[in-house]
């Protein structure tokens, strides 16, 4: 009976090994659906205190080059353009933003509201001109460390007053 089971067997194996082999090669396994990491929410900007002077700086650096100065992080849209006309022996102060608007400007030594109104040279940002001996200009290159521009529902921005505001003044008083 063993013998009879052994051949039984081995008849099914030489049946099975006449069987072509499928013309198509299966299906491939459908891929995995890969996920997607969603990036965090930028974080929600900081309270600020009473006190603008404590107010921590927008991030970014001050880069001159002759008659302009702009504001913001290198290799990104500037956030603040200072720049002289002297042609037209005008200082115009952009910041980013598009409707006209108020935007008020604090220094440790003054506060002006002025109407600012869409930058032709720059589009996406608002200007404000000075005359080049307005003395509103020497404030905001002396304030100590810091001044304000802000208003019409924009992002506060608070900047460092580095010599090249007093370059581009300079540059227009000639």
């Amino acid at each position: 009976m063993r013998l009879l089971s052994l051949l039984a067997g081995a008849g099914l194996v030489l049946i099975a090994g006449c069987v072509p082999a499928p013309s198509t090669p299966p299906p491939a396994p459908a891929p995995r659906p890969v996920s997607v990491p969603v990036p965090a929410p930028p974080p929600a900007a900081p309270a600020l205190g009473a006190d603008w002077r404590d107010w921590p700086l927008t991030p970014g650096d001050w880069r001159y080059r002759a008659g302009r100065a702009t504001y913001g992080v290198a290799g990104g849209t500037p956030l603040a353009i200072l720049r002289c006309d002297l042609a037209a022996r005008r200082v115009t102060l952009s910041r980013t933003g598009s409707a006209p608007t108020a935007l008020t400007l604090r220094t440790t030594s003054a506060v002006r509201a002025i109407p600012a109104t869409p930058d032709l040279g720059a589009p996406g940002m608002l200007a404000i001109s000075f005359a080049p001996n307005d003395s509103f200009l020497d404030a905001l290159g002396f304030s100590r460390g810091r001044f304000v521009i802000e208003g019409g529902g924009l992002p506060v921005l608070v900047i460092p007053a580095w010599p090249e505001i007093l370059r581009v003044v300079e540059d227009c008083r000639k």
